[in-house]
């Protein structure tokens, strides 16, 4: 179970880090006037999606319950929260400031999609602490014997009919 939470984790941190370099790479693209960055992201997206779905043993794994639910996560925090936020703080800058051009605007969602990243793994790093510091003591309480004393007094109990 732990080995499956790890990799779930690690799964999910990555699959978020590759998408986040694919909208920064958006940005870099429009920045230098060249889509030479965006190509260079879409081709590592495309081939590390290629060979995750292709890969059988991958693709099981990928389908895993806590996995899809770690990855369900991970979108939550790096496009649908991210995307509500920026849509609003661009809204509020638009009305109070000055208008925001469609550069501006993928900038201030790529900053908050790398925020909510950031987030995320932090949010894992203490799940994983937690569950580190919690997992041995409930192994241990599982696994305790029972003493000579109450196995006697359990046995001699059973064994004793009221007349």
């Amino acid at each position: 179970m732990h080995v499956i939470r790890l990799s779930a984790d690690l799964i999910a941190l990555l699959e978020g880090l590759l998408w986040l370099a694919l909208a920064w790479s958006v940005s870099f693209a429009i920045h230098q006037g060249s889509t030479l960055p965006l190509f260079g992201a879409l081709s590592l997206v495309g081939t590390v999606l290629l060979v995750t779905w292709a890969h059988r043993p991958m693709r099981v794994m990928l389908s895993r319950y806590r996995i899809r639910k770690r990855r369900t996560e991970m979108w939550m925090h790096i496009l649908a929260l991210p995307l509500l936020l920026a849509l609003f703080l661009a809204v509020v800058i638009e009305i109070l400031l000055t208008p925001l051009s469609g550069t501006q605007k993928m900038l201030l969602f790529n900053v908050m999609a790398s925020a909510g990243w950031v987030v995320f793994a932090i949010t894992l790093i203490l799940k994983q602490a937690v569950f580190s510091v919690k997992g041995p003591r409930k192994r241990k309480r599982k696994r305790r014997p029972q003493s000579e004393d109450e196995a006697g007094h359990n046995a001699a109990s059973d064994t004793h009919t009221p007349s």
